[in-house]
C-alpha cells in the first residue's frame, strides 16, 4: 500500500483487509467501515477530502445501495430532486439561511465565495489553471488533468477569477457625461 500512496488500518485476517477498518486512498478519500477479503463489504461509509460522504452497502467492492450527503448536510435524491433545477435555482445555503439582503448577490453556496486564483477557474472540487489543465484542491493539491471534454466544459461553465481592472460592482463606476446618451430635440 505505501507504493500507491495508500494506508490501511483496522482487521487483517489470512493477510487480507477483513473486519472492521479504515482505508484512505492517495486522494485523500476514506472508506470506513466493513471489509471482506480486501474489498469494502457490508456496511462503509466513503469520506472525501472536500466533506462529503457516500453511505452505503456494499458487496465485493460495489456499492449496493447507498446515499450521498453534500458537506453542508444536503442530501442527495435520485428522484423529486427539487434542489438547484430549472425551477429552483437556490443555492443549499440559501434554502437554510433566507436570501441575501437586496443588492447583496450570492455567486456560489459559500458566501463570501472562494477568491479565485488569478487566471484560474473555480471547478466545484478546486482550482482549474487552464493553461496547464491541472485542477489543484483548493488547498494547494494535485487533483488531476483535464481532459479535453472537462476543460470545455469548465471555460463554458464555472466560475472565472476576476480579472485586474473588472470591478465586480458595476454601481460602483459612474458614467461620464459624454457617455450619457441624449435625444436631440428637433
Amino acid at each position: 500500500m505505501e507504493f500507491t500512496g495508500s494506508s490501511y488500518r483496522g482487521d487483517i485476517k489470512d493477510g487480507r483487509m477483513d473486519g472492521e477498518g479504515e482505508y484512505t486512498f492517495p486522494t485523500g478519500t476514506r472508506y470506513v467501515g466493513e471489509m471482506k477479503e480486501g474489498m469494502c463489504h457490508g456496511k462503509g461509509v466513503l469520506h472525501f477530502p472536500n466533506g462529503n460522504k457516500y453511505e452505503a452497502i456494499w458487496e465485493n467492492g460495489i456499492a449496493k445501495q447507498g446515499a450521498f450527503t453534500f458537506a453542508d448536510g444536503l442530501q442527495f435524491e435520485e428522484t423529486d430532486w427539487g434542489y438547484c433545477n430549472g425551477v429552483n435555482r437556490l443555492f443549499y445555503s440559501e434554502i437554510c439561511n433566507g436570501l441575501r439582503p437586496a443588492g447583496e448577490s450570492q455567486l456560489t453556496n459559500l458566501h463570501p465565495p472562494r477568491v479565485i486564483p488569478d487566471g484560474c477557474f473555480d471547478c466545484g472540487d478546486g482550482f482549474y489553471d487552464p493553461t496547464t489543465r491541472v485542477v489543484t484542491s483548493y488547498t494547494g493539491r494535485f487533483l488531476r488533468n483535464a481532459d479535453d471534454a472537462e476543460h470545455g466544459w469548465i471555460v463554458r461553465t464555472c466560475r472565472k477569477a476576476l480579472e485586474e481592472g473588472v470591478d465586480p460592482d458595476p454601481t460602483s463606476v459612474a458614467a461620464k457625461p459624454e457617455e450619457t446618451p441624449t435625444l436631440d430635440a428637433e
